[in-house]
């Protein structure tokens, strides 16, 4: 694939998917290290894309594992739906959401109305649960 196309055609990113979850099995740093080695263009795509779900996702930018439910719940959700957020878990009132907007992940939390504040980067999962349990 040409790295200069600005996205796969989707058949394409099938073929590849296919291949990286056959190639990587159950081995979520095995696949982490498989998207890593894709062309900009083919990752941001398959991480958007129903492809993959939406726990890879979170393991791919976080590196970490949540608790047992909080990763249930990302492997329900296809990645598609990181464009708008899966809500991840709740606090009495808050909501931390995972989305993804512009290829980068965000933390967001929220009252179920509007969002208090967002978190970006790799500690965005423990800064955010910091902040929902010093708001409490």
């Amino acid at each position: 694939m040409d790295t200069e196309d600005p996205a796969p055609s989707f058949p394409e990113l099938v073929r590849i998917a296919d291949c990286l979850l056959d190639e990587s099995g159950e081995d979520e740093d095995a696949l982490m290290r498989r998207l890593e080695t894709l062309p900009e263009p083919v990752r941001r795509e398959l991480l958007v894309s129903d492809l993959l779900n939406a726990w890879q996702v979170f393991y791919y930018f976080f590196r970490t594992v949540p608790d047992e439910l909080v990763q249930e719940r990302l492997e329900l959700e296809p990645a598609s739906s990181l464009v708008d957020g899966v809500a991840i878990d709740e606090i009495e009132l808050l909501t931390r959401v995972f989305r993804v907007k512009n290829s980068r992940p965000e933390i967001i939390v929220t009252d179920g109305k509007e969002p208090l504040k967002t978190f970006t980067g790799t500690s965005a999962v423990a800064d955010s649960q910091f902040y929902m349990e010093s708001t409490l």
